[in-house]
């Protein structure tokens, strides 16, 4: 197990230790979360159904990964589904009306945007069914009345500004309601690694921190594009936007986005677990180095080229197909983040004190 930072006795805490401690703990809240999907309705509920997953910020991303490996599932950010018509709805997920599903995901459930679209999909769709996978069940979309709720452990609604653990554990709820026993047998092994590894994966991202950057790029295969996206915003959101950061997949880097890079770049470049992906991916590091652009961070699997890459982390999930690699890979990208964090004399538990984000979006009017 992997030793907390507690708070002082007179309640401080030491700079970040809440976003460390949420970190650092996702480990020993996966099989809760597989516990809890497991002794739920929700697979009964969104079986045979069309469902549209939605949520905010990271729980969008959350959203779009999960919906990437349902049958007959679309993603669509309650951002989005806030004002879009009922025909353009109906248009991208045609079945809804009549026999759909509304999955919500979210860490609080206490943004506008989460009570509002269920208010505006009653309206529209009376006959869909609603489905919450909320980290709160004091929130107001656990309680609200015709929603269906699963509730994750207490532990996940992280009490830090940004999403960490409340993010790899809503993805791996929405990922397990499909996939519940194949996870249950790959988890222990995903467990074991990480808490071993975990020691070297944050003296890696404290070192790589140092080195004072201001630009990240995260490079994967299309499979992980929620998961790049979820790590991009995790730098920016712990600098305040002093890192700035932007995901792209590795052969779309080509296509104008690599003149974002410079000699000083971060590129995060997480490798495929399909080998013949990863043939593709590891030309583009050879141009990356060729060309000097960036110092290269490559997660892969342990039999890899060092030749390719400045640094190396393991994967800590290789031989999961990408699309169920997310909620595993994404600790390094979220210790990185708390690193670049501390190395720009923040407070990862509350990098934006002038308020700018804040870790419940602030009530807003809805038209």
């Amino acid at each position: 197990m992997m030793p907390r930072l507690d708070s002082g006795s007179d309640g401080s805490n030491e700079r970040g230790a809440i976003t460390l401690n949420e970190i650092r703990q996702q480990p020993e809240l996966w099989p809760t979360t597989l516990e809890r999907v497991a002794s739920s309705n929700a697979h009964s509920i969104v079986r045979n159904r069309a469902a549209v997953i939605c949520g905010a910020g990271s729980s969008a991303y959350a959203a779009s990964a999960v919906a990437a490996t349902w049958a007959n599932a679309v993603a669509i950010p309650t951002t989005d589904l806030l004002t879009l018509s009922q025909d353009e709805v109906s248009h991208r997920v045609p079945a809804f009306a009549s026999n759909g599903v509304l999955v919500s995901v979210a860490r609080s459930g206490e943004s506008p945007e989460s009570v509002g679209v269920i208010a505006r999909i009653k309206q529209m769709f009376p006959a869909v069914v609603h489905l919450a996978i909320t980290c709160n069940e004091q929130g107001e979309l656990a309680r609200l009345p015709e929603v269906h709720p699963l509730i994750l452990d207490p532990r996940t609604n992280d009490r830090s500004l940004v999403m960490t653990g409340a993010f790899s554990n809503l993805l791996l709820a929405g990922l397990a309601i499909a996939q519940g026993d194949f996870f249950t047998r790959h988890l222990p092994g995903i467990i074991a690694k990480l808490s071993k590894a975990f020691p070297e994966l944050e003296n890696a991202a404290r070192r790589l921190a140092s080195q004072s950057s201001t630009r990240l790029m995260v490079l994967t295969s299309a499979s992980l594009v929620p998961f790049a996206k979820e790590a991009s915003l995790k730098a920016l959101e712990m600098t305040a936007g002093r890192s700035v950061a932007i995901n792209e997949t590795f052969l779309g880097v080509r296509h104008g986005p690599m003149s974002f890079l410079r000699r000083d770049s971060l590129v995060l470049c997480v490798l495929s677990a399909n080998a013949e992906r990863r043939r593709f991916e590891e030309d583009v590091l050879r141009e990356l180095r060729q060309k000097k652009l960036g110092h290269v961070i490559v997660v892969g699997p342990a039999a890899f080229d060092s030749a390719l890459g400045h640094d190396f982390i393991p994967s800590m999930a290789p031989d999961l197909p990408d699309d169920l690699r997310g909620p595993f890979e994404i600790v390094f990208p979220q210790l990185l983040a708390y690193h670049l964090s501390l190395a720009a004399h923040l407070d990862p538990d509350n990098p934006s004190p002038d308020g700018v984000i804040t870790r419940v979006v602030q009530r807003f009017q809805l038209h």
